[in-house]
């Protein structure tokens, strides 16, 4: 009977492994890709230029509500 059980529990786990493994191909998501520019005079591809720096975010501040609003809530 535990040998039966063992051959059981055995088997379910390497199917799971086995469909786990069949689905995971290795596969990575694609990365998007600009399109190069090119030169309105020779047609040419133009070459990359520098990016500037990006600006940090600016700090949410909170409205304050006024009179009309509040007494819309109640």
């Amino acid at each position: 009977m535990a040998g039966l059980m063992n051959e059981l529990i055995s088997g379910v786990v390497d199917s799971v492994l086995k469909e786990i493994l069949k689905k995971a191909h290795g596969r990575i998501a694609t990365k998007r890709q600009r399109r190069q520019a090119r030169s309105a005079t020779t047609g040419r591809f133009k070459k990359a230029s520098v990016k500037t720096a990006a600006k940090p975010a600016k700090k949410q501040v909170s409205r304050r509500r006024t009179a009309a609003a509040r007494s819309k809530a109640r």
